[in-house]
């Protein structure tokens, strides 16, 4: 359940932006690179800007805005409604039983997003590039190969897996720690959002510094 809401459901918006971000690095590198003779160099930014950077960023954005808060939200509730007490009174331990499938879900959620968010990504960038200036796929995908290196697929899916697991453990932390009131539920979801932006943007700054020195 938790990587069908986290990750299905959120393939409609992950679409949009993906081919919207595509198109918009394809329109600009368009307008700007050919002018120093540097044309082949959009295929080189299209790899390492969606791959790289905005593939696992935009997609531990959308999932800490739609899951972040719903899992910080329904385990606080949970709290509030003495639910963890009655787990725990029967010997189910709700860390392994909650927790566990929803760090699971969510992280693989996010690896899985990025990868799709990457392949639309580069399908909105050659539909406008094909727009503009029309060539076969089979140039495009050339292009791709050529600029194509192990290191930036390999930083994007990784930091698609570090952006889950802070997600999931930020939020999962915050909804255990709701006391008894539920005014503190609400509180819970924003600052499992907070927190976990802060994160993942610190993270992405480490991830980033260190694969450039690979």
């Amino acid at each position: 359940m938790q990587i069908l809401f986290t990750g299905v459901e959120a393939l409609g918006i992950s679409t949009v932006l993906a081919i919207g971000i595509g198109a918009t690095i394809n329109i600009i590198g368009s307008s700007i690179l050919p002018q120093f003779g540097q044309g082949r160099l959009m295929y080189t930014l299209l790899i390492a800007i969606i791959t790289r950077e905005l593939g696992p960023l935009l997609t531990a954005f959308i999932i800490t805005a739609r899951s972040g808060t719903a899992i910080a939200t329904e385990l606080g509730g949970m709290v509030v409604s003495h639910e963890i007490e009655a787990y725990i009174s029967v010997g189910i331990d709700p860390i392994s039983y909650l927790a566990v499938p929803r760090f699971l879900g969510v992280t693989l959620s996010s690896f899985f997003l990025n990868i799709y968010f990457n392949v639309f990504g580069l399908l909105g960038s050659y539909i406008v590039l094909s727009y503009l200036r029309p060539i076969p796929f089979s140039e495009y995908y050339g292009g791709l190969m050529d600029a194509f290196r192990i290191i930036d697929i390999g930083t994007g899916l990784t930091k698609s897996l570090v952006f889950g697991a802070l997600i999931s453990i930020i939020a999962t932390y915050q909804g255990f720690s709701v006391q008894r009131a539920s005014t503190e539920v609400p509180q819970a979801g924003i600052r499992a959002v907070s927190y976990s932006l802060i994160a993942l943007v610190i993270a992405d700054g480490i991830l980033t510094i260190l694969s450039y020195q690979l």
